[in-house]
């Protein structure tokens, strides 16, 4: 009788390394729990005449479309009074949403947003989540609920936005090694369709032309073109509605000078100087922004840091944006895990800077600057500060982004996860 050789110690590893169904199902209950404070708040106890505002719009585009209504013409209910601003498009993917209930709907919305906000944390801090075995589950689980308390995230949730969808498409797009759910997807695809779906993402297109990666850049091109001229045969008036009138109104997003609006021209309408001069100020501002923001993440590129690359391009598309409300910040949960990297334990500099982030980003600083200048609290340059917090943090973000890799090699630590596509690797430029 032969008796069977014990396993490897590789294969005994391995197996104690693969988490247990319980572990993912104890994951589940402690993201629902951490997710109650802001679930509670607004979708239980937010008042109706402005709940889920934002789902709301998107729905009456997919309405619109099945009555025959002009989809730019029509008007959420009283007291929002909001029309629709993304791209035809993004109107035919919102049919299904006419389907149902609104009720239901704010719901299943806000599931999703939780789903994939925890699928962002995963992707972004997969360096730093892989390491935990088979507690992999709960340590994604514990590092996805602050990330679901951050501001931007919870106004997100508040709102029934979309940004949280295309941060992940964004993320899965460039991040390295390839996600395998995206086998066979050729890259750009993912940022093409987002961009499609709501034009900010088409940042990542320039991004794209800085890096010389021109095969990349006219497929996330192409796709966005090819959903657009189909959206246009499907929609012609609507698509010319919008195309031609709606999309250059930026009064149609709501009152550009309000504190939601955390762009470098937002902080502008706010602090001044107004008119051409103001103007002028904005475009020099941004153009500089831009400038370092696109050089910042050619070096991420280089660095082969995917996740501080996107962070940085998400950012900077906030920045320079005419318009970016603070749930379009939910960018500042890829830049959170770009700052931890692989091991924050072993470098300070990197906990450190990620904490400062978090904390930032916690608080709901820019309505404390309103409530410090409502009462007329000596100094208001403080409140001032505090109103546009936002914007400056975001500033912070990408300075400190620069810092903690300003020594750092081009590094190998992307290479042979489990579960991963790993892509060629690349020599850095000369």
């Amino acid at each position: 009788m032969v008796t069977p050789a014990p396993p490897s110690s590789a294969t005994a590893a391995t197996r104690r390394a693969t988490p247990s169904w319980w572990i993912w199902l104890l994951a589940g209950a402690v993201i629902l729990l951490g997710s109650l404070p802001v679930v509670l708040r607004y979708l239980v106890f937010w008042p109706l005449d402005q709940w889920q505002v934002d789902v709301e719009v998107y729905r009456m585009a997919g309405q619109s479309i099945l009555v025959g209504r002009p989809v730019y013409v029509a008007m959420s209910e009283s007291p929002q009074l909001l029309p629709s601003t993304y791209p035809p498009f993004a109107a035919i993917l919102a049919i299904p949403l006419a389907l149902l209930p609104f009720g239901a709907i704010g719901w299943i919305w806000t599931a999703l947003q939780i789903a994939a906000t925890t699928g962002i944390v995963w992707y972004a801090g997969y360096r730093l989540i892989h390491r935990a075995g088979g507690r992999l589950p709960l340590l994604l689980a514990v590092l996805t609920v602050p990330m679901l308390w951050l501001h931007p995230v919870s106004d997100g949730i508040r709102f029934g936005q979309v940004n949280a969808f295309m941060v992940l498409a964004c993320l899965m797009d460039l991040r390295r090694p390839r996600p395998r759910l995206l086998r066979g997807i050729p890259e750009g695809v993912l940022v093409g369709l987002a961009t499609a779906i709501k034009l900010t993402p088409g940042v990542f297109v320039v991004h794209y032309l800085v890096t010389r990666r021109w095969r990349v850049a006219a497929t996330a091109v192409g796709s966005a073109v090819a959903v657009t001229v189909l959206s246009w045969f499907v929609l012609p008036e609507d698509s010319f509605a919008f195309w031609g009138g709606a999309l250059s109104d930026p009064a149609r997003l709501g009152p550009n000078g309000g504190t939601s609006n955390q762009s470098i021209r937002g902080v502008l309408l706010r602090i001044g100087p107004s008119g051409s001069a103001g103007t002028l100020l904005w475009l020099v501002l941004a153009g500089v922004v831009a400038v370092l923001g696109f050089w910042l993440a050619r070096r991420m590129y280089l660095l082969d840091d995917s996740v501080a690359e996107v962070a940085v391009v998400g950012l900077v598309a906030n920045l320079v944006s005419p318009v970016s409300w603070i749930h379009h910040f939910h960018w500042i949960v890829v830049a959170i895990f770009a700052l931890l990297g692989p091991d924050p334990l072993r470098d300070r500099r990197r906990l450190v800077a990620a904490g400062a982030v978090t904390a930032c980003f916690l608080c709901r600083l820019p309505w404390w600057g309103v409530s410090w200048i409502s009462h007329g609290v000596p100094p208001v340059l403080f409140g001032r500060i505090l109103q546009n917090s936002d914007m400056y943090a975001a500033v912070l973000t990408l300075v400190l982004l620069w810092w903690v890799c300003r020594d750092q090699a081009p590094s190998t630590a992307y290479a042979g996860l489990p579960g991963e596509v790993t892509g060629r690797r690349r020599s850095p430029a000369r």
